[in-house]
């Protein structure tokens, strides 16, 4: 490949990355991203029942890390290396 080709490929991607980054500054200084009523929308229609789903899903969560952790730790305590 020219010399001259990988030079322009650079400029080119340089210039396409450099819209790209302003087109993001852009969209967040603008406020594009932000959702103000997902939080509120979120908590208005929770319910008692959705909280305690979520507490039991939490806890099997950590159970189950709890049973993996165990079990790395008797596989290490039962490693034997090959004679």
């Amino acid at each position: 490949m020219s010399e001259n080709i990988v030079i322009m490929m650079i400029g080119i991607s340089t210039f396409l990355g450099a819209i790209g980054l302003g087109a993001l500054i852009w969209a967040v200084r603008t406020g594009q991203f932000d959702d103000h009523s997902k939080f509120i929308d979120a908590v208005r229609n929770d319910n008692v029942e959705d909280l305690r789903d979520a507490a039991s899903m939490s806890e099997r969560k950590k159970a189950h890390k709890e049973k993996i952790k165990q079990e790395r730790l008797e596989k290490e305590k039962n490693y034997r290396p090959a004679d």
